[in-house]
């Protein structure tokens, strides 16, 4: 790819049209995204959800800026943990799935300690130094430019805060990665298609997900963007992965 492209799934785009299919999709497959999720993780996502915040070192008080925040799976794991004290303050760059998410979290009897707002991940428009964590979860291979996303989540931490990423990666074993190949070509794209109606968006998260950086190239990224301690924990044999860095 050239400077002036980017991948779209397995297609080559132009960089500046990426952001407005992304929209398409997450705008197309907003009403449905949760049952989606459980369909398609088995219920699993809960589980790689709750090990990621509870790696997150997020506690009372604390300010967590939810990056990508879809429809607010963590943004309420994370307003949990930091109680009445603390705030966290949710974003996504698509308008449908944060209202979405918003209707989802009051319906919960959640929201006195969140803020919500329509932001790109790589133009973050807050004060830098603000925030104890900046946690994204399976949005990051979603946008354009990855690098200059990983430099704006750093910009906002504390000295002493913690990048976030819980995101799918690549499976640690062959016959791991063939089998979970076969079920996501052959099974989620018709799924999406009976349950959304809209077969091509799911076929393109399918496609992200194998153009998502691998654990150790992610892991340099964040180091290059300025983090610091970066490791990760791979979930469910490497389909998933979480990563932390710090900024000192």
């Amino acid at each position: 790819m050239n400077e002036g492209s980017t991948h779209f799934g397995f297609r080559e785009v132009a960089s500046a049209h990426k952001v407005d299919k992304v929209g398409e999709v997450f705008t197309s497959v907003a009403g449905r995204y949760d049952l989606m999720n459980d369909l398609m993780s088995l219920g699993s996502h809960r589980l790689w959800k709750d090990f990621a915040v509870a790696r997150s070192g997020v506690r009372a008080g604390h300010h967590v800026l939810d990056v990508a925040a879809g429809s607010g799976d963590m943004t309420r794991r994370f307003a949990k943990y930091v109680g009445v004290s603390g705030r966290v303050v949710m974003t996504d760059i698509n308008q449908s799935m944060l209202e979405c998410g918003r209707a989802r979290l009051l319906d919960q009897g959640i929201g006195p300690n969140i803020d919500l707002l329509l932001a790109d991940a790589e133009t973050l428009p807050f004060t830098p130094h603000r925030f104890d964590c900046v946690s994204i979860a399976f949005g990051l291979r979603n946008v354009t430019r990855i690098p200059k996303a990983l430099a704006s989540m750093t910009s906002m931490l504390k000295p002493g805060g913690r990048v976030l990423i819980l995101e799918f990666s690549h499976p640690v074993s062959d016959l791991l990665s063939r089998a979970y190949d076969l079920f996501s070509f052959s099974v989620i794209p018709p799924l999406g298609r009976l349950v959304t109606g809209d077969e091509p968006s799911y076929r393109y998260l399918v496609e992200s997900i194998r153009r998502h950086p691998n654990q150790d190239t992610l892991r340099e990224m964040m180091a290059d963007a300025g983090l610091e301690d970066v490791e990760y924990h791979n979930l469910s044999g490497g389909i998933v992965a979480v990563h932390t860095g710090f900024r000192y």
